[in-house]
């Protein structure tokens, strides 16, 4: 934790180096000193301060100064640190104007020129404000700090992509908190950078404009870049089939890399509770989840290069190749695709210019809170939709499950119905599809079709958000590897008809159970044809298909 700042402002560097150093002699270790020979130069370095966050204990200024004296400068100055103590320091012909300053400005203390011996002159006082400071100081938040506004998609994005890596960060809504006296000190103190919204600020100093994930990512030391050209085995995807993967492989002696799109975790890492996985009898978000595996794979070698996209793949004898976003290219003996699948867009006006802005696909737990006593809605009936609206439901006045069916019996767990059905802010419509999304900046009503009657009824809405299936995103691998008509990749008995290998397939073996017609290249969970869409099958998929692995690597 940063230490609180002592700053003294004097012209006259003799006096300045000689306050300085008695501050430091006699509070050094509990606070920072600092010195500027200009109110001018002071005030530029106090919103410097004010954006890194730092907290300022004191302000002891000369009284005579050039341009701006005194006085005027811990006015200036308490704008925009009004809790610091100020005090002045003077010759004794400007004691009128101190004890007028004290009176009319709001000034603590006035100090006289020389303040020799300080042990009597200057550190009783000193400590009297100091400790009156300390009394009402909260250490400041000295994490990354995002200014944005609730309804911008950039600022959404950017911020399910911070919670979705575990990076800890403070979140100002500069609409909201437009109010908020410190939230505009901190906007004022930026001056026209706070225009350029999404801000970032970091606790150095530093700050990006307009800031999208991938700037982000690189300055917080996310690895995108792997750190040699070639591996065992490469995984694309970091969900739990990849990173149940990951961990088995590199446990057992494989160089192994993951390729992430987004975040490690996936779909299930989104999850804001997940009851039903073994081992875990009080249940545990899909945050904890991934960021456990993480680590386990981390302590076994494994590489995570993420936000990082395979964009191509190609093979060059026993060489698996991969073509990576950012032009870079890693190769492997054995490839696995674990890359899981993305929510299914839904098809109704208003949408997609409201998505980011209301309309969330997927969990959405960077929005629970601010959907403090609003009205939501969940469309979709499965697990991840179920698990979606209890935690919104902690939150929000009312929630509202859109399903298209007539229950949710054939699509969600048991334990999600009847939590679903106990919990009083939860309502369930059936036979009921979005029609239309509607609202300017952002979303307000939505349109909900019945099915039965045929009637569209308009009704308030602040936040939607859509889990109505999801399909695999495998364009990227071209025509390589054989997938079924909806892009899921078929692997093992599947690729087996009337008794006869996959086209090309050169080997004296069958494919194994969890391999594409690629020798070599494997596909496991939900992106697989077939699969059980739920993290343990996941989690056994990814553990399971090493073994296969290790038996075709013995034969490269």
């Amino acid at each position: 934790m940063p230490k609180p700042i002592l700053l003294s402002v004097d012209d006259d560097s003799d006096v300045l180096r000689a306050i300085e150093r008695d501050l430091r002699s006699q509070y050094g270790a509990e606070y920072r000193v600092i010195g500027s020979d200009s109110p001018e130069g002071a005030l530029d370095l106090l919103k410097q301060l004010k954006v890194r966050n730092d907290s300022v204990a004191l302000l002891l200024a000369d009284q005579r100064m050039p341009r701006m004296d005194g006085v005027e400068f811990l006015q200036e100055a308490k704008g925009i640190y009004p809790s610091a103590k100020r005090a002045l320091l003077t010759a004794y012909a400007d004691t009128n104007a101190a004890i007028s300053a004290i009176n009319q400005a709001g000034i603590n203390y006035f100090f006289l020129k020389p303040w020799d011996p300080p042990a009597d002159h200057l550190y009783p006082q000193l400590d009297d404000l100091l400790d009156d400071w300390q009394a009402s100081y909260h250490p400041t938040f000295q994490g990354i700090r995002v200014l944005g506004t609730r309804w911008s998609p950039r600022s959404y994005e950017l911020r399910d992509f911070l919670a979705r890596n575990h990076v800890p960060y403070q979140w100002i809504d500069v609409e909201t908190s437009a109010n908020d006296p410190e939230t505009k000190r901190l906007v004022d103190a930026l001056g026209p950078e706070a225009a350029s919204l999404p801000v970032v600020l970091f606790p150095d100093g530093t700050k990006l404009l307009e800031s999208v994930p991938a700037d982000v990512a690189q300055k917080v030391g996310l690895r995108t870049r792997a750190q040699t050209s070639f591996y065992d085995l490469a995984i694309v995807g970091g969900g739990p089939a990849g990173l149940a993967a990951a961990v088995y492989g590199a446990s057992e002696g494989l160089h192994t890399v993951i390729v992430e799109r987004e975040a490690p975790g996936g779909q299930a890492g989104m999850s804001s509770r997940i009851e039903n996985y073994l081992g875990f009898p009080m249940g545990l978000s899909g945050g904890d989840l991934a960021r456990r595996a993480v680590v386990q794979a981390q302590r076994f070698g494994v590489e995570i290069l993420s936000p990082q996209e395979a964009v191509d793949v190609r093979t060059e004898a026993s060489y698996r190749i991969l073509k990576l976003a950012d032009g870079n290219e890693l190769s492997c003996h054995a490839l696995m695709i674990a890359s899981g699948v993305q929510w299914r867009r839904l098809e109704a006006p208003g949408i997609d210019r409201l998505q980011g802005a209301g309309i969330y696909y997927g969990g959405g737990a960077t929005e629970a809170l601010s959907c403090q006593g609003e009205i939501v809605y969940v469309v979709g009936g499965a697990n991840s939709a179920g698990q979606a609206a209890m935690n919104f439901a902690r939150y929000a006045q009312r929630v509202v499950i859109l399903v298209r069916g007539e229950s949710l019996s054939s699509t969600m767990s048991q334990y999600l119905i009847d939590q679903v059905k106990e919990t009083p802010n939860i309502q369930l419509w059936t036979h009921a599809s979005v029609a239309e999304a509607h609202g300017d900046t952002h979303l307000e009503e939505v349109s909900v079709l019945c099915s039965d009657t045929g009637k569209t009824e308009r009704v308030p809405a602040n936040a939607m958000f859509i889990f109505i299936g999801a399909l695999p995103r495998t364009n990227w691998l071209g025509n390589l590897v054989e997938r079924d008509e909806r892009g899921f990749l078929l692997t093992g008995p599947d690729l087996i008809r009337d008794g006869q290998r996959p086209k090309g397939w050169a080997l004296d073996r069958d494919p194994f159970l969890l391999e594409t017609n690629v020798p070599g290249i494997f596909a496991v969970g939900d992106v697989r044809h077939g699969s059980i869409k739920r993290v343990a099958s996941g989690v056994g998929e990814g553990s399971v298909a090493v073994q296969f692995v290790h038996q075709y690597l013995s034969k490269v």
